[in-house]
């Protein structure tokens, strides 16, 4: 079954803008995903789009929110209805009248799958935070030290090992570093310690 979405617009422009309260956001986790390990990997995509947001790009409060609202939804529907990934969500948001950019960054994150090409840097950045994010924590339950003391080049040697966490695509984690042109060192880095903080503060 093709998840391609058949379009390339989301959205209304009329409601640029329109974010939900982190309470709701909070409750519609809460509501659609049992997966525990898929909740904490949708918290940590959210709090690295919104480090980038505030930290690289120098957004205010209210757009960060947006990136870190696209991190935390981007999976919201994948636990629950996989086969309409990400299409339920992205209608649900659409319902919600929620701004486009938000409903377009998560059509996108998965371009070969979804056929939504990332474009903006909300887009370019979820897309590559996504499968990284996700391999940074599974490098860290198998290190007898967590987070701690991990460094770029025991992530990268990991990405050379195919048999681990097969499930991540390298092809996805260097075309999104070469669509949003950053070095996969740099965004390693960048993952490495606001990750474990965050993962820690979880705990």
């Amino acid at each position: 079954m093709s998840m391609h979405l058949g379009r390339t617009t989301f959205g209304d422009i009329a409601n640029q803008g329109n974010v939900l309260s982190r309470a709701a956001v909070m409750q519609w986790i809460t509501d659609w995903v049992i997966n525990p390990r898929l909740q904490l990997h949708m918290f940590q995509v959210g709090e690295l789009m919104r480090c980038w947001a505030s930290e690289k790009l120098n957004l205010s409060e209210a757009d960060a929110w947006k990136w870190e609202m696209a991190g935390i939804l981007h999976d919201a529907d994948w636990d629950q209805w996989p086969d309409s990934h990400c299409r339920k969500i992205v209608e649900a948001l659409e319902e919600k009248q929620i701004d486009p950019e938000i409903i377009r960054a998560i059509a996108s994150h998965g371009h070969v799958h979804f056929g939504v090409e990332p474009e903006t840097a909300m887009d370019k950045m979820l897309y590559a935070f996504d499968e990284l994010s996700g391999f940074v924590h599974a490098y860290s339950l198998m290190r007898p030290g967590g987070y701690a003391d991990m460094d770029v080049k025991g992530v990268k040697k990991r990405l050379k090992d195919k048999a681990f966490a097969a499930g991540v695509s390298r092809e996805d984690i260097r075309d999104a570093c070469e669509r949003a042109q950053i070095e996969l060192d740099e965004l390693i880095q960048f993952i490495i310690p606001r990750q474990a903080a965050f993962t820690a503060n979880q705990s």
